[in-house]
């Protein structure tokens, strides 16, 4: 079974090897050891309360229980820009006009923005090329909102999801090409992995003082503007199922788009339901529930796991099989959490 569960300190090796498999763009997942050993140790603080409110953050792997193979990560941050300001651009709207000579011009201008301070974040989802079939992307992304509802005392009352930005077939982002280069004086790299180990006060140094007018721009980069990266349409595909939307907020460094809403409309934090959990020999929906699909996960903080399991909620149970309750780690009357799967989120 593929299973989503906490990251472990053993987690370390595996989650280099992973991101060497990533591109350009994934600011919070890069191939760095030193960097992912921190980022495993403040995930074990936060779960154990030890971490400050500005650090606290919790990630996730993907492993498939048959192998033992991790084959993807994603991420929750609790509180953004808490202690390192949390930089976006608020995409605007400037209407300039002339009675005189009749003319009335709209623009977009782009203005420095601190608006998501103390929004969570789901951040840093990847997966494997190798696990890229039906079903699973889903889960990997869905998984951080089974969490969410599971203990929702631990979130703020927003949410919000940075996704990578357009980059062009020579790996290059057409924004920061116009906008970001010529402050920064550095590749899109350099700055990524900057901005990426908490060393932001350059942005505040070199940014723009003044809104940047969209239409002003070179028009790749113009297009770039709000343009999600084409790898990243399946995972906003299913940010937006869940409730985001983007409501003109965009990075700073690639200007993709930034997703956003409150934690209370999430959609899996609405309707995934609580229940016992019942253990059979083989599993025996009924003619309702034969196709159907949940997610299925533990209740328990320190060994979370979450994972998909054919039927639905039946009399006020849900079936698993022995080998789904394993990989899950629950057992006959243990509370599981439960959100019947969308068909077309199949």
């Amino acid at each position: 079974m593929i299973v989503v569960r906490v990251v472990q300190t053993g987690d370390v090796d595996a989650l280099v090897a992973l991101a060497q498999e990533t591109g350009p763009g994934l600011t919070t997942f890069k191939p760095d050891r030193e960097a992912l050993a921190a980022r495993i140790d403040r995930a074990r603080r936060t779960m154990e309360e030890r971490a400050e409110p500005y650090e606290k953050g919790y990630f996730f792997v993907m492993e498939d229980t048959a192998t033992g193979d991790v084959a993807g990560v994603c991420g929750i941050e609790t509180a953004v820009g808490l202690q390192q300001p949390f930089y976006n651009y608020r995409v605007s709207t400037v209407v300039h006009a002339s009675q005189d000579l009749g003319i009335w011009t709209r623009m977009r201008a782009l203005n420095i923005s601190h608006d998501l301070t103390g929004y969570a974040e789901v951040c840093s989802l990847f997966l494997s090329p190798r696990y890229r079939t039906s079903g699973v992307g889903g889960l990997l992304s869905r998984s951080r909102f089974m969490f969410i509802a599971q203990f929702r005392e631990r979130f703020p009352q927003r949410i919000c999801a940075e996704l990578r930005g357009h980059f062009d077939a020579d790996g290059i982002s057409p924004f920061w090409r116009a906008v970001g280069s010529h402050f920064y004086q550095i590749d899109f790299n350099a700055a990524d992995y900057l901005s990426s180990h908490g060393r932001k006060s350059f942005l505040a140094e070199l940014m723009p003082r003044y809104p940047v007018y969209v239409e002003l721009l070179p028009e790749d980069a113009q297009q770039a503007v709000g343009l999600t990266h084409s790898d990243t349409l399946p995972a906003r595909r299913m940010l937006e199922a869940e409730g985001l939307r983007y409501e003109n907020h965009v990075d700073i460094f690639d200007a993709g788009p930034v997703l956003e809403c409150h934690i209370a409309d999430l959609r899996t934090v609405r309707e995934s339901v609580v229940v016992p959990v019942e253990i059979g020999a083989a599993h025996e929906p009924s003619n309702a529930a034969t196709k159907a699909r949940s997610l299925v996960s533990n209740t328990s903080l320190a060994d979370f796991r979450v994972g998909i399991a054919p039927g639905v909620v039946e009399h006020g149970v849900f079936r698993l099989s022995p080998d789904e309750a394993a990989a899950l780690r629950v057992a006959a009357g243990d509370p599981v959490r439960v959100l019947p799967l969308k068909q077309k989120q199949e």
